[in-house]
């Protein structure tokens, strides 16, 4: 399969790796930046491209890996080009596939998602990375879903609500998870305390999931009912900008989560 990669980025440059090192051929890159299109093209064996229109119309697939406000961009210009018969996806989380409606004469469409936080120095281990697809048409469902499983193991059929409330839950997960991080990485500073104290119990706390649930694994003062702790906790965040807030948002929801088994 002939592949164009429009975009250089995180998502791009993991994913166009693990395509190249399962046998596909990238055969464009394209980036607004011509070195960052040159740097990926160059390690992909690839062409690099600055420029939308001087892209080949003869690849199979064109996989858009850019940011999501600049998906219906890109789409938009590829309809202006002669590739009514080739597939074209996205790999975003949250855009729609109707971002795709701006361009009818894209008759074969697509998403291709992979469910992970990507950095370009960073590896990953792709095939333990979920990958979401859905197509317009059965027949290209079928062929992202053969491509997908090359490169990873767990492959889903996801339409766009499910995608949708997917990229919801791991922004809870991930983005907020990493900004909670951030937060206790500051207190400790502030004190004179490394973060590297906090990592065995972040790891941990990772780890039990493989155990049961986050609601079964969850432990604290607010699932104790230690309300002499966490009104201590809110004492010294007071006049701490908005982590008092946070703090007493998070206590709030866990008590209600927990609330049934107090009853019993």
């Amino acid at each position: 399969m002939k592949i164009v990669l429009i975009g250089a980025g995180n998502v791009a440059t993991h994913l166009g790796r693990k395509l190249v090192e399962t046998g596909e051929k990238v055969v464009q890159v394209y980036s607004r930046s011509l070195p960052n299109a040159a740097e990926l093209a160059n390690s992909l064996g690839a062409k690099p491209f600055d420029d939308l229109f001087g892209l080949t119309a003869k690849a199979d697939l064109y996989i858009i890996a850019v940011s999501d406000d600049a998906i219906a961009e890109v789409v938009k210009k590829l309809g202006q080009m002669p590739l009514e018969e080739k597939l074209v996806v996205h790999t975003s989380g949250a855009t729609p596939s109707k971002v795709f409606e701006s361009a009818p004469t894209l008759e074969r469409t697509g998403i291709c998602y992979p469910l992970q936080t990507f950095t370009k120095g960073k590896p990953i281990d792709f095939s333990e990375v979920p990958i979401c697809v859905d197509a317009a048409q059965p027949a290209d469902l079928e062929v992202l879903e053969s491509l997908a499983k090359k490169i990873s193991q767990h492959v889903y059929h996801v339409n766009d609500a499910q995608r949708a409330w997917l990229h919801v839950a791991a922004v809870f997960v991930n983005n907020f998870t990493n900004h909670l991080f951030e937060i206790g990485h500051s207190i400790l500073k502030k004190q004179q305390l490394p973060f590297e104290m906090l990592l065995p119990l972040i790891q941990e706390t990772v780890a039990k999931l493989d155990s049961g649930s986050p609601k079964a694994m969850q432990t604290g003062p607010a699932v104790r009912q230690d309300w002499t702790t966490t009104e201590r906790h809110l004492t010294m965040l007071n006049g701490r900008g908005d982590l008092q807030e946070i703090y007493r948002i998070l206590t709030k929801h866990i008590k209600r989560t927990h609330a049934d088994n107090w009853k019993h």
